[in-house]
């Protein structure tokens, strides 16, 4: 399977026969850059700010996801976990969506704008992971010490950090390197904006990995 990185919170995902989900597409309005042109067979959606829920960016004809469910593809196996967009049960910011996608004997997990605190339920509920798409800006979701209790909590064996302040990025949230500076240097990697993964690739140690967006 491909990973690739369209940026703030939106990942190209590719299963190897070719079916491609898109998730948590984005405006250039809310984040102050522009979005890739992408095509997918399916779009996954945490909520409904226009950071996360651009579906007219996405082309093609992709079946919108938004909500709990079970979801089959070609070769994906595509189910949705309830959780908050903030510490106090969503009364701050309301509902926000997990989702884990099963390709190529890989467990992705995209955490969206989760803001809820790391517990029990929520962490037995969304093993196994393989792979962890985690939000680390903090100010709109978890911040990075968080993040890092939800990293050494799952085990995943890939971590790629996502919705940090870029560059071009003018949303009020941190950098990565807040949440780069809680691991080992040795355990950290930047690529470019994609990876390809395969079973073989899952190792013993959790190796935390940045993409930039293409």
């Amino acid at each position: 399977m491909t990973i690739e990185y369209l940026g703030h919170s939106c990942f190209k995902l590719t299963e190897s026969t070719g079916t491609s989900i898109v998730c948590d597409p984005y405006s250039e309005e809310m984040v102050g850059y522009s979005m890739p042109e992408v095509q997918a067979d399916a779009i996954t959606v945490s909520h409904h700010h226009g950071d996360h829920d651009c579906v007219g960016n996405v082309k093609g004809s992709p079946v919108v996801i938004d909500k709990e469910s079970s979801f089959d593809l070609p070769g994906v196996e595509i189910n949705s976990i309830k959780s908050f967009h903030d510490a106090s049960r969503g009364k701050k910011r309301g509902e926000n969506v997990i989702f884990k996608f099963r390709m190529d004997g890989i467990d992705v997990c995209h955490l969206g704008d989760l803001g809820e605190k790391c517990s029990s339920d929520l962490i037995e509920t969304l093993l196994p992971v393989n792979v962890l798409l985690i939000p680390v800006g903090g100010t709109y979701t978890i911040d990075a010490e968080m993040a890092k209790e939800y990293v050494d909590r799952i085990m995943p064996d890939i971590v790629i950090p996502m919705h940090y302040r870029t560059k071009d990025c003018k949303l009020d949230i941190d950098k990565v390197d807040e949440f780069l500076n809680l691991f080992e240097e040795d355990t950290v990697e930047e690529e470019g904006s994609s990876i390809e993964l395969s079973r073989t690739d899952l190792g013993e140690e959790t190796k935390i990995i940045v993409l930039r967006r293409s």
